[in-house]
């Protein structure tokens, strides 16, 4: 028993250790992955297994391991909604890029994107030159969001969650 609470003890450090480590090198790490982050989160994934579960290679121990993490991204997710303070600590804010045309040099530099990169971006949406952009953001998924075109061309769109209600016993 004291082998699986030393699984569990050990899985859960590793998880924080992790998310600690993430939420230093930033989002843009998570937005899309190229060769090299998908080399890495396989070797970091090989690094720690021995660090989760130690000697103990049975089903029970990989499985205890498994169940571990689920369970403290479960709790964590439910206290960083919950909590101001953890969410502050732990969620980024969007950031404004450019804003009518103009480049913010010093948050570009500050979130480690290249001009290369956010043109590379531009071009993704369609959008050739900065001057037509009226707001770029750095979401906090790490992607960009783009706004370009006249005043009179800008569409809004909306987005509404749909609720499905149960309808239960139709009889």
């Amino acid at each position: 028993m004291e082998n699986y609470l030393d699984i569990i003890f050990r899985s859960i450090s590793v998880y924080l250790f992790l998310v600690i480590v993430l939420r230093f090198f930033g989002k843009k790490e998570l937005s899309q992955l190229n060769t090299s982050d998908v080399i890495l989160v396989l070797l970091l994934s090989n690094s720690v297994q021995n660090a989760m579960v130690g000697n103990n290679s049975s089903l029970l121990g990989g499985l205890l391991a498994a169940t571990s993490l689920f369970l403290i991204n479960f709790i964590f997710k439910k206290i960083v909604v919950k909590s101001a303070f953890f969410k502050q600590l732990i969620s980024d804010k969007p950031e404004i890029l450019i804003h009518n045309g103009v480049i913010e040099f010093k948050t570009l530099a500050r979130l480690g994107i290249t001009s290369e990169e956010l043109q590379e971006s531009m071009r993704e949406h369609g959008i050739q030159f900065y001057k037509d952009v009226k707001l770029a953001i750095f979401e906090i998924d790490g992607n960009i969001s783009f706004i370009s075109g006249e005043n009179s061309n800008l569409k809004r769109s909306v987005h509404k969650r749909k609720i499905r209600k149960n309808l239960g016993n139709l009889n």
